[in-house]
């Protein structure tokens, strides 16, 4: 099973495939992100799914790499009978998504291999296999697949199989489209006119960024991720393309990323706008603002690429799991939750959009009242917290610290720009929570605010008090704090989100996990904006080096492995790293939170 760093993302902002260094497409969902699966090797073996296509000699690519500033992915393999290159992209969505492959000859004459093996439904479905018209054809329930290619191909037993020479200056190209089963065979892609197209249209894309800082390479990179897990219908930014990578290598802690989480939008927004891409910030603002129209009291944590709420969680039995991690599962019943700093991080959101001049909406402000009504009454309410806790509900001090913020940037919004609103009731409860997390929440004689009421563990999440605005960076306690998760959840160099063993067991789950690699980049900011600049830029470099061979960041690291885990390529990680590098950088903007701190000092 290869290392979740072996592999590369294609992408055409509809769906997304993961290629290995060996040559194999693991993981691809058609026609959607959130799909089922067609190739599922990933969760599995070859069993469930794969599209191989190596030398014949096998082993990694020697060099990969994707082409300029796109998601072109270039690989290539030294063999002893000569060079060979493979460029693996999705272009731009027409007729219907394409996957296109180009073998090109560099040097000698190289043998190569394909094996196409098909399996829908999460690796559980064998389809049908037929030619027509020199394509091959494969078809199951709702699914139709077509390969073109001039190389001769051979089914049976549900694979498709393929051997052929390359010679250096020759191409040879592989095209393989999807379509329902019910409409007619499709157009597929011209694979050079193909290529030419995806390179324009990244290039043409990343010429907007208008980061110029140090780290210029790494930011542009992470943007081209984070385009890439966008689904450009709605607008929406998914957490993640996969689905069950475990946070610890064997264990239970696996779950399906493929939605678009309410708290990543401020973090997302901050990215978007600081980098120069408004028109997707704004279609990020409005995705954001049509998901959670409706009665308040039922906002959820996260939404279908499309809006869609509900999403119960069931398992895949049939799959192993990534290196043996189950259970594999698809849906996510964290949907269900309470939890309330997504109603401070959606009022913070749509506030930043507001003070950053990106074009009014006009239900915006009504989506906010509702929102603030719903918080008046319920804020005093245990929760589930932003981790997604699934043991008993506490009043977790992030949590309440974002509905103070959500009632702050409201106060705000009516002085500022004049809307209609409570402002005065609003600030007398905006400063009752204040004054009930600064009693209830923090620990004098450890100089430090705490995970939950009464808790006596941490939180990676109590870093961002002061970045929203809640005390200043100069407060004794935020020091306190700082320093607190640096020494008791900063681990091997990185920082655990929280100790799941602490306080009994907080989160109700067994098994442990890995560093969550955004609480890292966190922790790189509160220690430059506390005057520690020099370990704040080591900790930044240390986690580019985590960065796999083409920039791609999971959820978290496994220190004691030396490996990523977690889902994979994951926004918040990508958006943490963008974010990290305006700070550290000094090119970030004002934005509202920072603004706050300016005012409290």
């Amino acid at each position: 099973m290869p290392l979740i760093e072996d592999y590369a993302l294609l992408g055409d902002l509809h769906t997304a495939a993961l290629v290995s260094r060996h040559g194999g497409i693991d993981w691809l969902c058609l026609p959607r992100f959130d799909s089922p699966a067609c190739f599922a090797a990933l969760l599995d073996d070859e069993r469930a799914g794969t599209w191989l296509l190596a030398p014949a000699s096998g082993g990694p690519a020697i060099r990969r790499a994707y082409l300029d500033d796109t998601l072109i992915l270039s690989s290539e393999w030294d063999t002893p009978e000569g060079t060979v290159r493979i460029l693996d992209f999705m272009p731009p969505r027409g007729e219907a998504p394409d996957v296109v492959r180009i073998v090109e000859g560099v040097s000698g004459r190289v043998p190569m291999r394909t094996l196409l093996r098909l399996r829908f439904d999460y690796g559980h479905v064998t389809p049908w296999e037929r030619d027509v018209d020199a394509q091959f054809a494969a078809i199951a329930g709702p699914d139709a697949v077509w390969l073109r290619t001039p190389v001769p191909l051979a089914s049976g037993g549900g694979d498709v199989r393929g051997e052929f020479t390359v010679a250096a200056g020759e191409r040879v190209p592989f095209v393989l489209t999807h379509r329902a089963s019910h409409l007619p065979k499709p157009k597929t892609a011209e694979p050079e006119a193909a290529l030419a197209d995806t390179r324009r249209f990244w290039a043409d894309w990343i010429a907007r960024c208008r980061y110029r800082g140090e780290w210029s390479g790494a930011v542009e990179r992470a943007l081209i991720t984070l385009k890439a897990l966008t689904y450009a219908p709605t607008g929406g930014i998914l957490a993640a393309a996969t689905t069950s990578l475990p946070e610890q290598l064997g264990g239970s802690r696996n779950w399906d990323y493929r939605y678009c989480w309410l708290r990543d939008a401020t973090f997302t927004l901050q990215a978007l706008l600081g980098t120069g891409y408004t028109e997707e910030a704004r279609a990020w603002r409005e995705w954001l603002v049509r998901a959670v129209a409706g009665d308040p009291g039922e906002l959820r944590v996260m939404y279908g690429l499309d809006g869609t709420r509900r999403h119960p969680e069931s398992t895949l039995d049939w799959l192993a799991g990534y290196e043996k991690s189950a259970p594999v599962r698809i849906g996510n019943a964290a949907a269900g939750q309470l939890q309330l700093d997504v109603w401070g991080e959606v009022l913070d959101g749509l506030h930043l959009a507001r003070e950053a001049g990106l074009p009014s909406i006009e239900s915006a402000w009504d989506l906010q009242r509702g929102l603030l009504d719903y918080l008046e009454g319920q804020w005093d309410q245990p929760d589930n917290s932003l981790w997604e806790i699934r043991g008993p509900r506490r009043h977790f001090v992030h949590s309440k610290v974002m509905v103070w913020a959500g009632l702050d940037r409201a106060v705000r919004t009516v002085e500022r720009h004049r809307l209609d609103g409570p402002a005065d009731r609003w600030r007398e409860l905006r400063d009752r929570v204040h004054r009930e997390v600064c009693d209830r929440g923090y620990d004098p004689d450890r100089n430090t605010f705490t995970q939950f009421y009464g808790s006596h563990g941490l939180d990676a999440a109590l870093l961002l008090i002061p970045r929203v605005g809640f005390l200043p960076w100069d407060d004794s306690r935020v020091r306190g704090t700082v320093d607190a998760v640096d020494h008791e959840l900063g681990h091997d160099g990185l920082v655990r989100r929280y100790d799941p063993a602490a306080d009994g067991g907080v989160d109700g789950l067994d098994g442990g996990e890995g560093s969550f690699l955004v609480c890292a980049f966190w922790l790189a900011d509160a220690l430059h904006a506390t005057g520690r600049g020099a370990r704040a830029r080591r900790l930044f470099e240390h986690l580019l080096d985590l960065r796999n061979d083409v920039g791609l960041l999971s959820e978290q690291y496994d220190t004691a492995h030396g490996r990523q885990v977690g889902n994979t390529p994951q926004a918040f990680s990508m958006v943490g790293l963008v974010n990290t590098a305006r700070h550290l950088g000094g090119t970030h903007t004002t934005t509202s939170a920072t603004r706050q701190e300016q005012d409290l000092r």
